[in-house]
């Protein structure tokens, strides 16, 4: 695929991403935002919720661009599986602000997928938090999911938001919320990790990650 056909694939996928997340109520807050990587540079297709269309930012844009890029620039320098990004989400991904702003593995797709919440993260500290390998973190009370791909983006902040609205009901009711015999959520790790690795190995070469397969 030429740069020109990958640039209109980008936009054209963001548009779609940010139609999907705007239906379902996860693109929400002052600050959403939606990201791709542009495999094989140091470049992104970025857009607020409300913008028309995405801009292509190159590093030097992004030097000059404001906190909004800077911030989705930052989780991909520090992920390089990573290749989309959405900050802002739905109501319950949000109200875990209320709730110590993070949320312990206690469902199966959760571990899988989203891995290990760090605990809620400054601007500055976005970088240090990711580097568990985890797909959701709060960042000034605001959600922030990532994923290897844009359809895997979509589908973990679907279940980002799913997992927390029975977590925080669960837990505004008094009930006690328990995580995961630690088996289960280290075997689940294990193989968000490799499905990690495969998508780094895929972005270093200039491409894309493949989408994952299965449970």
């Amino acid at each position: 695929m030429t740069a020109a056909h990958m640039d209109r694939a980008l936009e054209q996928l963001w548009l779609q991403l940010r139609e999907r997340l705007m239906q379902k109520h996860l693109l929400q807050g002052a600050a959403a935002a939606l990201s791709l990587r542009i495999p094989g540079g140091d470049g992104m297709w970025f857009g607020a919720a409300g913008d028309a269309a995405p801009r292509r930012l190159d590093a030097m844009d992004l030097a000059s661009s404001g906190p909004g890029p800077g911030l989705h620039a930052q989780v991909l320098a520090s992920r390089d599986d990573v290749c989309a990004v959405a900050s802002g989400g739905g109501m319950f991904g949000t109200g875990l602000a209320d709730f110590g702003g993070a949320m312990p593995g206690v469902f199966d797709e959760q571990v899988r997928h989203l891995g290990r919440m760090a605990p809620a993260s400054s601007l500055a500290a976005v970088g240090k938090a990711l580097r568990l390998g985890g797909n959701a973190l709060l960042v000034q009370g605001q959600p922030l999911v990532l994923g290897m791909t844009g359809a895997r983006l979509a589908l973990n902040a679907e279940l980002f938001e799913k997992c927390a609205k029975a977590y925080l009901l669960a837990a505004a009711g008094g009930g006690q919320v328990r995580p995961l015999p630690w088996v289960v959520r280290y075997v689940a790790n294990r193989r968000l990790m490799k499905d990690e690795h495969r998508a780094r190995l895929r972005v270093r070469q200039g491409l894309l990650p493949e989408e994952t397969k299965g449970y």
